[in-house]
């Protein structure tokens, strides 16, 4: 053998053992259940189009897996459903982890496909992959009945810090209590750091196969919303993996800056308007008129990360107040649901005569919530002051952690709040005269 042919080997065998090298190093101090692979990880089901006959599935994989695609058929009682299947092509958006100095260098690929032309109130098994060789498991979910019907939902305030060591079994409970849930809000702060993948790893192992059968609703937190550099300098920006883990509904009237963080579901005869608190304020204001104004919903429900009335020391949306809270007011919104603050609070608004003066007549619930670990201590001098706005405290409590659920059934919606151990704490009903708009609270 040459000495050329010699030198050729050596270097072809070193480089053979030195790619893993290199591969591995890109993972270097990673958990198993966050380096990507070619089989679909972080599925998660969200709104987009008609919830009675339209889905939007998200998935991530490793950068081999460039075509993707998700199958879908109705369920039945065996397995004989996957002789008739329908398959949806993905879009694959490749992703660079590494444009954040906090993440490892790597670079996965995250697929969305949108599930269209479904019967409504029907069984679906759905699942995501490769097209041929690496699949999901089969997941089910029920879509939207066409008309108004009873619905149950679950709602979250900030998980935010520890997500996988102590959201894990707020989640879990929540899911325990409701299985049946059509959706789950999430109201900001689902991490802690914006752009840090290895918190969104922990919130995505936190719910499990719950993120792929309840479909989510995410509203942008604070905590979502930082500059990119591993300091905290520069211009706020939304976390990098929002838009492509979450296929979420596109406001095309409002600035880019707002796309897929300021959205409305219409589910069943329910209006949820999904705002971002944190930039585009007065835009916003304006979306939330158009948005209320002409909504023919018996049930009209709001959710922003920042409260409206905080409950904590040195918190103040006084924008909501000034601005947002005359149109809730004005169209006689039912519910407001928040976080941010890391308490809990549930009080309400009534409703005001010309004279300004307070009626027995219901207008908006606003609650504040946290299901996290991170809790603050109630102001209770700073709720006092909202007295000002009409507001009335109702129930209050610190240094836990909480899920709520909530069921519309008729003329009635039915608020109850859970703890982490999955005791009741909090229960409201408010019932509605749908012909009138007049609205009555029980706790």
């Amino acid at each position: 053998m040459k000495k050329k042919e010699i030198l050729f080997c050596v270097v072809a065998v070193l480089m053979h053992s030195f790619l893993p090298v290199l591969a591995h190093d890109s993972q270097k101090g990673l958990h198993h259940w966050e380096i990507p692979s070619m089989d679909p990880d972080r599925i998660i089901l969200t709104f987009h189009g008609d919830p009675s006959t339209s889905r939007a599935v998200t998935w991530r994989t490793d950068k081999s897996i460039t075509k993707a695609s998700a199958q879908i058929a109705e369920a039945k009682v065996n397995s004989k459903f996957t002789d008739d299947v329908d398959s949806v092509d993905a879009v694959t958006e490749a992703f660079d982890l590494g444009q954040y100095k906090g993440n490892s260098a790597l670079v996965v690929h995250y697929h969305g496909a949108k599930f269209k032309n479904l019967k409504p109130n029907t069984q679906y098994v759905y699942r995501v992959g490769d097209g041929s060789k690496y699949w999901s498991e089969w997941i089910q979910f029920r879509t939207a009945k066409s008309s108004y019907a009873p619905t149950q939902f679950v709602y979250f305030g900030d998980a935010q810090n520890d997500v996988l060591d102590h959201w894990s079994r707020v989640i879990r409970m929540a899911y325990q209590t409701a299985p049946n849930a059509s959706f789950a809000i999430h109201a900001g702060d689902l991490i802690n750091q914006a752009h840090r993948d290895h918190e969104w790893a922990q919130w995505f192992k936190a719910g499990g196969f719950i993120h792929s059968q309840w479909t989510a609703i995410p509203a942008v937190g604070n905590h979502e919303f930082m500059p990119l550099g591993r300091i905290l300098k520069g211009k706020k920006k939304v976390s990098i993996q929002w838009r492509p883990q979450f296929t979420l509904p596109v406001e095309k009237d409002l600035v880019p800056e707002l796309h897929e963080t300021v959205y409305t579901v219409d589910y069943q005869d329910i209006r949820v308007i999904v705002l971002n608190s944190n930039d585009h304020l007065e835009q916003q204001t304006k979306y939330l008129e158009q948005k209320l104004k002409n909504c023919t919903a018996k049930w009209k429900i709001v959710t922003c990360h920042h409260s409206i009335f905080s409950p904590a020391k040195g918190r103040n949306f006084q924008f909501a107040r000034d601005h947002w809270k005359p149109l809730l007011d004005k169209y006689n919104v039912d519910l407001v649901l928040n976080g941010h603050d890391h308490t809990y609070a549930r009080g309400h608004v009534p409703v005001r005569t010309r004279d300004e003066k307070g009626t027995s007549e219901l207008g908006t619930v606003y609650v504040t919530s946290v299901s996290g670990p991170k809790q603050y201590e109630l102001e209770l001098k700073q709720i006092k002051s909202y007295k000002a706005d009409g507001y009335q405290s109702d129930k209050t409590a610190e240094q836990t952690q909480f899920f709520q659920v909530i069921t519309i059934e008729g003329n009635t919606l039915r608020y109850v709040a859970y703890t982490v151990m999955g005791d009741e704490y909090d229960r409201a009903t408010i019932q509605k005269n749908f012909e009138t708009g007049k609205k009555s609270i029980m706790d």
